[in-house]
């Protein structure tokens, strides 16, 4: 539970509101504090349509966007390890709607205009997009335990050409916008042969501003190609998208083989298995951080409000009270840009948290500014009191409450099998090389080892700190990173080393050269056998070098 209200209290915040969590407190301020500025300022008609409760407490959901055959469908089937209902594969364009694919007790499908009436779903508003779209949108539920913890949104294929933007019956990137809102995770797929960025793909893309930090961008099928094809086709996708999505920072890229069919191409396995534990483990912190997006997309909702109550409030104010109100209307619209400038110099406001102003005045031509609400002070520092105070201690309450009961990570399905056992990321390898061995595996180069050690003068059987230092220094590692190797390898802590810590120093100064991170403290079976308090581990040894 996220009780966000301190026992002395009674439960209560300093207004006499009770909430029993987190979700319940975020749903709260905006039906009292944030809903009212909206409702009175016309937000829903030119934004986004209002939130209700289903949206405060659905699972995180992850959007996948990319041209047909890029493996989307596939992608979903590989994450939950099993055919979903209305599920289609194919080199053609086979996906032809959305699915919302999510857990249900019983496997079915759930048609869109049936989908859009439960309350209990998050999809109440795609109402507005008509029948051509609802016709297109079902609901895939199954008993499978990834979707317990989250949701998969499958979408279209993206072709190019005129003739499907045309034909579609609905505005695709208006969808694709509303559900960008919405979700916690923007996925983009590429092919490695399918790099082109259409113009209705690139529309999508568009339609993601301001979600930025969601996207992240899958190259799928990245083993059909070599190491040095896959350099340029890379370098080829960053370029692309580099004129796409208009951000100083660079966008990530995960490149894989997401199903589970062999390997085409096998000399980059190991950069595909990095790169999938690496995406693996951005969605398995979707419900640890599901709360806070939340948090964070209603901070973004309630700041657009406010501008745009600026907005409607000016243009009112502006309107004549009698006569020329078109004629006026059509200069406001024309002058929408610099009015823009002058809201943000009169009430200091960050020129990224205005709307798109050509879609704003394209919009405003359908409305009488003359029935446009004046500006209401008090709607406004309700909406600044919120977040000014109350979402600073909801954000504490989400942390304090997370340390008591950590959300359940993503598991089953892809999931299960990635992180134990011998085929887990980094079994056998680096820090971890010999943890199943019967002997030290550090044994295996000591003799080379031993030759170093016996040229640096020791002194009943230990070397000198300053001995030992000119011999670490020739592997031209950081000062950080050598003493931090001497603290692992100095097991006794007595400012020397004897011959099987200073084998372990080595040891541990190779892993580092080979790009393996070292650890924190000493595993077991890396300590020396003379520094064992087991005996049986030393006799073991003993016998082994025997």
């Amino acid at each position: 539970m996220f009780s966000w209200v301190k026992q002395e209290q009674g439960g209560r915040n300093k207004e006499g509101e009770m909430y029993q969590t987190v979700t319940e407190g975020l749903q709260t301020l905006y039906t009292k504090k944030l809903l009212p500025l909206e409702e009175t300022y016309l937000f829903h008609d030119f934004h986004s349509p209002a939130l209700e409760a289903a949206d405060f407490q659905s699972k995180p959901m992850v959007l996948l966007v990319g041209q047909y055959s890029t493996g989307k469908t596939t992608f979903i089937r590989y994450l939950l390890e099993q055919d979903f209902p209305g599920m289609r594969i194919g080199p053609e364009p086979t996906t032809d709607g959305f699915i919302a694919v999510m857990y249900g007790e019983n496997e079915g499908v759930v048609p869109g205009n049936a989908l859009v009436v439960d309350p209990k779903k998050p999809f109440r508003k795609l109402n507005a997009f008509g029948n051509s779209f609802l016709n297109r949108f079902i609901c895939s539920q199954m008993p499978n335990q990834v979707l317990q913890s989250i949701s998969i949104i499958d979408t279209p294929g993206i072709l190019s050409g005129e003739k499907q933007r045309i034909s579609r019956g609905y505005d695709f990137a208006e969808v694709l916008r509303w559900f960008g809102e919405r979700v916690d995770r923007i996925i983009l797929l590429f092919d490695a042969h399918k790099l082109d960025i259409s113009d209705e793909f690139s529309e999508a893309i568009k339609a993601f501003k301001g979600q930025d930090d969601k996207i992240r961008v899958v190259l799928n099928k990245a083993d059909q190609v070599d190491t040095q094809q896959l350099m340029r086709v890379y370098g080829a996708l960053m370029w692309s998208l580099g004129k796409v999505i208009n951000t100083p920072e660079v966008v990530r890229v995960y490149l894989g083989s997401f199903w589970a069919k062999p390997l085409q191409n096998t000399e980059n396995r190991r950069l595909f298995e990095a790169e999938s534990q690496d995406l693996f483990r951005d969605i398995q912190s979707l419900p640890r951080n599901a709360a806070l997006r939340k948090l964070n997309d209603l901070i973004k909702r309630a700041r657009l409000a406010k501008v745009h109550a600026y907005i409607i409030s000016y243009l009112k104010k502006e309107m004549p009270s009698l006569f020329g109100r078109e004629k006026k209307k059509e200069e406001l619209i024309m002058r929408l840009p610099e009015i823009y400038t002058i809201l943000q110099r009169e009430h200091h406001i960050s020129p990224g948290d205005f709307p798109n102003v050509i879609k704003m005045q394209d919009m405003l031509q359908h409305y009488d500014f003359s029935k446009f609400p004046s500006l209401k002070m008090k709607l406004i520092e309700s909406v600044d009191k919120m977040l000014a105070t109350k979402i600073a201690v909801l954000m504490a309450m989400i942390r304090e409450e997370e340390s008591k009961q950590p959300p359940a990570m993503v598991s089953g399905g892809a999931f299960e099998g990635s992180q134990d056992g011998p085929f887990g990321q980094g079994y056998g390898e680096g820090i971890s090389a010999g943890a199943d061995a019967e002997d030290w595996i550090v044994s295996r180069d000591k003799h080379r080892y031993d030759e170093i050690f016996y040229t640096l003068m020791p002194i009943n059987g230990k070397i000198t700190g300053v001995n030992a230092k000119k011999e670490m220094m020739n592997s031209r590692l950081p000062n950080s990173v050598l003493g931090k190797i001497w603290k692992l390898a100095d097991c006794d802590r007595d400012g020397m080393l004897d011959d099987e810590e200073f084998a372990l120093a080595q040891h541990l100064i190779k892993i580092k050269l080979e790009g393996y991170e070292l650890p924190t403290e000493l595993p077991d079976h890396l300590v020396p056998p003379a520094h064992r308090k087991n005996p049986t581990a030393d006799a073991l040894y003993n016998h082994t070098e025997d």
